[in-house]
């Protein structure tokens, strides 16, 4: 059979999983408790799921449904002798109550869905995605933009959970970390009396795909029975204990509920506000190094413009590596958001010159940020940005480390657009607050909120969330 071609392999999400790895998911379903009298697999492939779950429960009915006709000839010969059928079946046109209304329970579902987003496929022209629905009630703007794109196995999974209300089930299902509490958010908004897990799985090694990634696994709860506290996150599919409970309290979810409970009363608002550092998206032009007692530009430039327009530059590896000052450089066009830049022919007409004679560079910006600013703008800026001492933190470091940002040779330190970072004009209140955000109990605050897999695990609001007051109380 002849393999898809790329495009269509990534319109479909269709990456097949490994049968060992197929195995070991229908393993744990076993071990977790699952005893089906059917078992359902809705975007089946090559049917590397129904052949692991065949050899785990083989006695036990099984139904699998594909769009690709090749994978589902090759999941027909794989399956010979097992009592399992495989039909044709685009899974967001496939009328889930009826296929499970011929299935007894309890229902066992388990498979791999798509590993793709919305917003991929409407950049790749595909008409692979459900009809238009606001699926996740967004309403006004947050419908119109960025919040409404979605994976489209969050979509499958949350179709088949509203088919299989009122029923018997329990569903073992590959999916993206971010996804699967995007499920844990939804069970928990819609009060389903379903109780779930987490296990870690290597995405890298099954799929080569960067891409945090989890065996996510639902059941129904017994009648009567308390609603669980969280969802168990464990770090691996043969992990005996859960190295954490997941929650959901008011609507939030919350990466340790157990946590969360002993910081709950340091939430607040963080005064001064965090601030995110200088955006300009054009380094070859913006930063400069200091080399042989001159400035050079990632072009390999000498550059000479006024100490004026000159700050010091802290990237966000350098905070996170406790890095000095003193090697790079940023030329700052503004002093505040929005602020006019032509003002620069006057006061700074050599890095005036500089600029318009790099304008093709600049002007090529991809951010839709810079639409209609003025010539060289750059965000992230204001009267914050030049405050002489800074407690800053990069948010792309899986780590919580604060550091104290000090002027250099009297010039305030300019943090990029990876950091964020508490603004202080007296260098006392800097101290206090890094002390502060440097305890236990802000490092167990922050631990119960951060999501680690994600791509920027620490971000503003995270930060933001946290009461320097309350927390100056507790220590």
């Amino acid at each position: 059979m002849t393999a898809p071609s790329r495009p269509s392999r990534v319109e479909r999400g269709d990456w097949q999983t490994p049968i060992d790895l197929a195995r070991q998911v229908s393993r744990l379903a076993e071990r977790i408790g699952a005893r089906p009298a059917s078992i359902l697999e809705p975007t089946c492939g090559r049917g590397a799921f129904l052949t692991a779950a065949a050899e785990v429960f083989p006695d036990t009915p099984a139904r699998g449904f594909d769009i690709d006709p090749g994978h589902l000839e090759a999941a027909r010969r794989a399956l010979l002798g097992y009592p399992v059928e495989v039909a044709f079946g685009d899974c967001f046109d496939v009328a889930w109550e009826d296929v499970l209304a011929a299935m007894p329970d309890p229902v066992l579902v388990l498979g791999n869905p798509p590993w793709v987003t919305s917003a991929d496929l409407g950049a790749l022209g595909s008409r692979n995605l459900p009809k238009k629905s606001n699926f996740k009630r967004f309403t006004g703007l947050d419908a119109r933009t960025g919040k409404s794109n979605f994976d489209v196995s969050e979509w499958i999974l949350l179709r088949l959970l509203t088919a299989l209300r009122g029923r018997d089930f329990r569903m073992v299902m590959l999916c993206k970390s971010s996804v699967a509490r995007r499920v844990m958010e939804y069970v928990a908004r819609e009060g389903l009396a379903l109780s779930g897990a987490t296990y870690r799985i290597d995405a890298r090694g099954a799929f080569d795909v960067a891409t945090a990634a989890v065996v996510m696994t639902l059941a129904t709860d017994p009648p009567g029975a308390l609603p669980a506290r969280g969802w168990a996150v464990f770090d691996s599919l043969d992990a005996e204990a859960p190295r954490r409970t997941m929650g959901v309290h008011r609507g939030r979810l919350y990466s340790d509920i157990d946590r969360f409970e002993r910081t709950k009363g340091l939430e607040g608002q963080c005064t001064p506000a965090w601030r995110s550092g200088l955006k300009h998206d054009c380094a070859p032009v913006m930063e400069l190094e200091a080399k042989d007692g001159a400035l050079v530009n990632g072009l390999g430039e000498r550059v000479d413009i006024e100490d004026s327009v000159v700050f010091p530059l802290l990237k966000g590896s350098d905070v996170a590596n406790g890095r000095r000052p003193g090697r790079r450089f940023v030329l700052v066009t503004q002093r505040s958001l929005g602020e006019d830049t032509l003002t620069l022919r006057d006061q700074a007409p050599r890095a005036w010159s500089y600029l318009v004679r790099h304008e093709g560079k600049l002007d090529v910006r991809k951010s839709s940020i810079y639409r209609d600013k003025p010539p060289f703008s750059v965000f992230g800026i204001g009267p914050y940005t030049f405050a002489p001492y800074k407690v800053a933190i990069c948010g792309l470091y899986k780590k919580f480390s604060f550091s104290l940002v000090e002027p250099h040779e009297g010039r305030p330190v300019v943090l990029d657009d990876t950091c964020y970072f508490l603004p202080f004009e007296a260098r006392e209140e800097a101290e206090a607050a890094l002390r502060a955000l440097r305890s236990e109990e802000a490092r167990a605050f922050f631990e119960a909120r951060v999501f680690w897999e994600d791509k920027r695990p620490i971000g503003k609001a995270l930060l933001q969330s946290i009461s320097l007051k309350a927390l100056g109380r507790s220590i």
